[in-house]
């Protein structure tokens, strides 16, 4: 009797172990979607550099709404199995909306795919009435990013609440050595948001201008923020760092793979004849300030106190900026040199058909044009400090309360 006993034990607590290990299917379902989504996003910014507008149905249109479909499709089922088919325990833990239950990441993920659909007729209308974008973020792009970042939220906050259920109050699968189920997707997750993000700076990250002050100042008001709070609520010791490494990987393969592919321009005027697609610039080094964020976080331990969370944002702050303000001031020159003219680099790749061809490629444009692309100054850098800091303490703040989602 006892020898039986003991072999169910066993047995549960290997399915246990097995469950606690795995993330569930439509988490990994609703990351593939986020995939489909940034894929979509640096392919379509390609397309519109290389080609021009060609028509609605791009592939690259279809990869981006493929994602919200698949958002809108999981998050809907999550919503109508909490309402009719979940037990009422697990209801608890969900958020009601209009008589309705489900996570809250499935509740943004439905919200994005209404705002992504809606904006689609928008966007083409748009186009056919004012042609090419001149900034990216047009009115109907600006519905359909909001539309984007839902989804993507909703698929962390998907993969956080499985994370943070099985980790338990006081962390206790991760003390225990077991594998946190979403770990990896957390990570990814997080990746593709700081990914997203950086696209849309793109207009003030060139390497030509990383030596403005707008480029500095416009990066601590976000990379800070995304990188702080997500490293907290990682279950990875170098979350931070991770996260970080897994954004410059989809920048680096967007580099690598859209010049294999061939591409002309079919809008004028061309002042730059190319034959394939261009991407966008070599990512920024962030795992450089991220690492230092991960071991700041490390050394604090898990002491508490609203005046050590102060000091603990100003010690991040002045890593974070410091750090990313030298790596990113040398690693520019680099990217707007010769060295960077290479398949690895793709310095020279990444000019569209409208850039026109000049020695400006190969300057700092704060020294070309002052007014425009305002130098650095110590005014300037201590503003930028001063953004570092609010960044990283609404990181903090942001990171303890998606550590403890569970709903």
């Amino acid at each position: 009797m006892v020898s039986g006993q003991l072999d169910a034990v066993g047995a549960t607590r290997r399915v246990e172990s097995r469950h606690i290990s795995a993330a569930s299917w439509h988490a990994r379902v609703i990351i593939v979607g986020a995939v489909c989504i940034v894929i979509g996003i640096l392919w379509d910014i390609s397309w519109h550099r290389t080609i021009g507008r060609d028509s609605f149905w791009t592939p690259a249109h279809l990869a981006i709404y493929l994602g919200g479909v698949l958002g809108g499709c999981v998050g809907g089922w999550l919503i109508l199995r909490g309402t009719f088919i979940a037990a009422v325990e697990e209801q608890a833990q969900m958020v009601c909306i209009l008589g309705l239950r489900g996570p809250f990441g499935a509740w943004l993920c439905v919200w994005g795919a209404i705002a992504m659909l809606t904006s689609a007729p928008f966007d083409d209308w748009w186009h056919n009435a004012y042609g090419l974008d001149v900034k990216i973020l047009s009115p109907p792009h600006t519905v359909l990013a909001f539309g984007m970042w839902a989804i993507v939220w909703g698929a962390l906050f998907l993969v956080l609440r499985e994370q943070n259920v099985a980790r338990g109050p006081e962390g206790g699968a991760a003390a225990a050595g077991q594998a946190l189920p979403g770990r990896w997707l957390v990570v990814f997750a997080g990746g593709i948001l700081i990914a997203m993000a950086a696209t849309f700076l793109t207009e003030e990250s060139w390497p030509n201008q990383q030596r403005n002050m707008r480029f500095y100042q416009a990066s601590m008001m976000v990379y800070p923020l995304y990188l702080v709070a997500l490293a907290r609520a990682s279950a990875f010791r170098f979350g931070g760092t991770m996260v970080a490494g897994a954004y410059m990987l989809i920048y680096c393969l967007q580099g690598w793979l859209l010049p294999l592919f061939h591409g002309e321009p079919k809008l004028g005027p061309v002042y730059n004849p190319i034959g394939h697609f261009a991407p966008l610039t070599f990512p920024l080094l962030l795992v450089v300030p991220a690492l230092a964020v991960d071991l700041l976080l490390w050394l604090r331990g898990g002491q508490r106190g609203w005046w050590r969370d102060w000091l603990l944002a100003a010690a991040l702050a002045a890593a974070f900026f410091g750090l990313f303000f030298v790596t990113q001031w040398y690693f520019s020159g680099v990217l707007i040199s010769e060295t960077a003219h290479n398949r690895f680099f793709f310095g020279e790749l990444s000019w569209g058909y409208s850039d026109q061809q000049g020695e400006y490629r190969g300057r700092f444009w704060s020294e070309i044009n002052p007014q425009w692309n305002a130098p650095a100054t110590w005014s300037g850098i201590w503003w930028a400090l001063l953004w570092a800091f609010g960044a990283v303490r609404l990181g903090l703040w942001f990171g303890t309360w998606l550590a403890s989602v569970k709903r």
